[in-house]
């Protein structure tokens, strides 16, 4: 007597390994980018060692040259989106 082995078919299997690999790389993709926008994800605070700079009584068309320290304070990176300028308060 031979036997008839019926084969039966086998469903096939969602390929679950590769799915959950391919999340986390778009998990980790999202982070980096998302922590890539430049500003390093914190705040930037400017300061300035000097407010006030007096040169007291000055001369037409005398020269007077100063220094500052400007420096960024806070945990974001710091961007000037315009040139920085100077303004005289008082006297020109």
């Amino acid at each position: 007597m031979s036997k008839k082995h019926k084969k039966q078919k086998q469903k096939p299997r969602f390929p679950w390994v590769i799915a959950a690999i391919g999340g986390v790389l778009l998990v980790a993709a999202a982070f980096l980018f998302a922590n890539q926008s430049g500003d390093g994800g914190g705040t930037p605070s400017i300061a300035v060692d000097q407010q006030l700079i007096d040169y007291g009584d000055v001369k037409f068309n005398e020269e007077k040259t100063f220094a500052i320290k400007i420096t960024n304070t806070g945990d974001g990176v710091l961007r000037f989106t315009e040139d920085p300028y100077i303004e005289i308060l008082e006297g020109c």
